[in-house]
């Protein structure tokens, strides 16, 4: 599974790395509503919830699934404007100006994504002027909870009173604790954005695809750019750009912006707190059904403990060599066992390091 974008006849110089305030201020948003996915920034989260206002704590809440369940495309405006070479503004409010210039039709589908209710990849009726979309729309609204109905319904009637609602949310926590934190976080960006765009010049799309993360590959030949995700999808850079835009408090998500008809975004985290390169999907299937099973998981255990030859561990375990090699193989295809071989024995020892980090990468994998 992937999510693929075309750059057929795409030029270099409509590539560009550019941060985006407004995007930093849905991850932050994101992490307060959801700090298990970000265990780095648990000092930050505590600190910015011990002191955040109830009211606008309140407020946080009315409108969560913009940033919680989903990141809405409502935090990268610029990709959504009709020449589809935008880029974001260097201060949150000439973001904010951005957003207001996408259409009501626009905003309306970006704020209802969390319902999947239109198809997010292809040219569909919107829920303002299709009413089986409305209906479904309000439908799937339903079935997540009361406050997203009532905030679907409100979206419904009156765009614009939502729109200025959620303008002047995003402004509050600017001054409340954004402003703060994107004072800090702006150099590490500004950093990053240079690196890549000197790769750029230097290196080529691939050599900076490949510094944004191993999960993203281009085929050039096919002038295809793949990113490894849980999930399908197809778009094109068509005759707009493609925008790279880093977050420092958006590891691990990895996101493609590929709405149909919006210039598509690379949205991709630095400063991961990992010390080697993440595994693809395929690895991490591997590791997951490798550990699924009993024996194998009971072979872990004296694995991690020392290195021990097949003809061992069959008599410990009461099985046969051949069915204690079966085991091993599987575990060793996945990375997770180390051999080498001692006089005319062969030892297996678990490779505790890879183990260790298969909660973080397990996160990774389901979250990018």
């Amino acid at each position: 599974m992937s999510v693929r974008i075309d750059i057929t006849g795409l030029r270099q110089e409509r590539v560009a790395v550019v941060p985006s305030p407004l995007a930093e201020l849905g991850m932050a948003l994101h992490a307060l509503s959801e700090p298990a996915h970000h265990p780095g920034l648990q000092g930050w989260v505590t600190g910015v919830t011990a002191r955040l206002d109830p009211h606008l704590a309140d407020r946080m809440c009315e409108a969560d699934f913009l940033w919680r369940t989903t990141f809405s495309d409502l935090f990268l405006p610029c990709a959504g404007l009709p020449d589809r070479t935008a880029l974001p503004g260097a201060a949150l409010a000439e973001e904010l100006d951005l957003l207001d210039k996408l259409s009501d039709e626009q905003f309306v589908d970006a704020a209802l994504e969390f319902t999947c209710a239109t198809g997010y990849g292809e040219c569909a009726p919107t829920a303002l002027t299709d009413p089986e979309v409305r209906r479904r729309a309000l439908e799937l609204a339903a079935a997540r909870g009361p406050r997203q109905l009532r905030f679907s319904e409100r979206l419904l009637a009156d765009p614009p009173r939502i729109r200025q609602w959620l303008r002047q949310f995003l402004q509050d926590c600017d001054e409340a604790f954004f402003a703060e934190a994107w004072s800090r976080l702006r150099h590490q960006l500004a950093a990053d954005t240079r690196h890549k765009t000197d790769l750029l010049r230097r290196k080529g799309l691939a050599g900076a695809l490949a510094a944004v993360s191993p999960a993203v590959t281009l085929d050039e030949p096919a002038a295809v750019i793949s990113v490894d995700k849980l999930g399908d999808g197809r778009t094109a850079t068509g005759d707009g750009g493609l925008l790279l835009v880093p977050t420092s408090l958006g590891w691990p998500h990895l996101m493609v912006l590929h709405r149909h008809g919006w210039q598509p975004v690379l949205h991709y985290p630095v400063g991961s707190p990992e010390l080697a390169a993440p595994p693809t999907l395929e690895q991490l299937a591997l590791r997951m059904t490798a550990l699924s099973h009993p024996v194998r998981m009971r072979l872990c255990r004296y694995l991690a403990r020392s290195a021990y030859s097949t003809g061992e561990l069959a008599q410990v375990h009461g099985m046969t060599a051949p069915e204690i090699s079966r085991h091993l193989a599987v575990l060793k295809k996945a990375g997770l066992v180390t051999t080498r071989r001692r006089g005319r024995y062969v030892l297996h020892q678990l490779d505790v390091t890879v183990v260790a980090r298969l909660g973080s990468e397990f996160l990774e994998g389901i979250l990018r």
